[in-house]
């Protein structure tokens, strides 16, 4: 076959059309094929969800990132190829049962998740304080300074706010159950609209 009969690179004129389909295949195969070779570190997706679209992703280990779309989803995700692996994937089926959860959640039928974490992002003082939040009951709240307490530091109010506002894994590790002493919501990673919705949602369960 001499080149003026050799088929077109793709993209080119006379190339053979690909369809979304077939593109959406091929990607599947690519991400299945990473996952069982263990070149996969991190695995994410993006769902709809009643505060937004979140993006998750997720490292061998478990959950490691739940982000609000005001945190803009590519920074998110040039942050997490720097600070665990640039070895990241659009692989939404690592995802699945995380998607399955949250959507119990939002339905209101699911008040506690059953998900392997991982906390890799987050150490020291922090990390103590996002292991407290889970104790803290559906539908219930409990005030920054309870949680610093409960985490060991009573008078570390402040930094025990600054370790929930910086919580990389909102809405499943519940940090918006966490509120002033005066019962205002006080800050969020997905802002007070989504704050108080999420409490919102509790209460009327």
């Amino acid at each position: 076959m001499n080149a003026s009969t050799s088929p077109s690179p793709p993209g080119l004129p006379g190339a053979f059309p690909v369809s979304d389909t077939d593109l959406s295949a091929l990607h599947a195969q690519l991400a299945a094929r990473a996952e069982s070779a263990g070149l996969l570190d991190l695995a994410y997706r993006t769902i709809d969800s009643p505060v937004g679209t979140l993006l998750l992703a997720a490292t061998p280990a478990g959950l490691v990132r739940v982000a609000f779309a005001s945190e803009d989803h590519d920074q998110v995700l040039a942050a997490l190829a720097s600070q665990i692996s640039p070895r990241i994937l659009n692989a939404p089926q690592r995802l699945d049962d995380v998607t399955r959860e949250l959507d119990e959640y939002f339905r209101g039928t699911r008040r506690q998740f059953d998900l392997p974490l991982d906390f890799q992002l987050s150490a020291g003082f922090r990390r103590a304080v996002l292991s407290q939040l889970p104790t803290i009951g559906y539908g219930h709240t409990a005030s920054y300074a309870q949680v610093a307490a409960a985490a060991g530091r009573p008078r570390a109010v402040r930094a025990a706010g600054t370790a929930c506002a910086l919580n990389p894994l909102p809405v499943v590790v519940p940090c918006h159950r966490v509120v002033r002493s005066d019962g205002s919501v006080g800050r969020y990673r997905g802002g007070p609209a989504a704050k108080q919705l999420l409490l919102n949602l509790e209460a009327a369960a």
